[in-house]
């Protein structure tokens, strides 16, 4: 029997960047789950817990941010890693995403190779240097 494909949330409001990482995460070997809504990505973790989350701070109805607090509210203790993806590159940005809630934070523009190679160390419960 062939393991399970790991299913990923990615909530991106921007939607051929949010498609452009379903098909390469897809390609990758993942199940990819997109929302271009706050409010939908936490309906969508609340039907069918994620394995990790791909999270845009900027969204046109509730900040990533306040998504974070929410998904880790949502399962407690929080096994499901999130990964901020965001336009934000400011320190203080960075730091605000960890205070959040995030296990990892990459900033936009960013190549495919980090992200797999992030998410690739969360799902194994490795810490990224990111």
């Amino acid at each position: 029997m062939a393991p399970q494909r790991k299913r990923l949330l990615i909530v991106e409001d921007d939607v051929p960047l949010a498609s452009l990482m379903t098909a390469n995460l897809e390609l990758a070997g993942y199940e990819a789950h997109m929302e271009t809504t706050g409010r939908g990505a936490l309906r969508a973790a609340t039907l069918s817990p994620p394995d990790l989350v791909l999270l845009d701070l900027r969204l046109p109805d509730i900040s990533g941010y306040d998504v974070c607090k929410g998904l880790r509210k949502l399962y407690h203790p929080w096994v499901v890693p999130v990964i901020m993806v965001t336009g934000l590159d400011k320190p203080i940005d960075q730091l605000r995403g960890f205070a959040h809630g995030a296990d990892a934070y990459l900033t936009k523009p960013f190549q495919l190779t980090e992200l797999l190679e992030t998410i690739a160390l969360l799902l194994t419960g490795h810490s990224p240097t990111v």
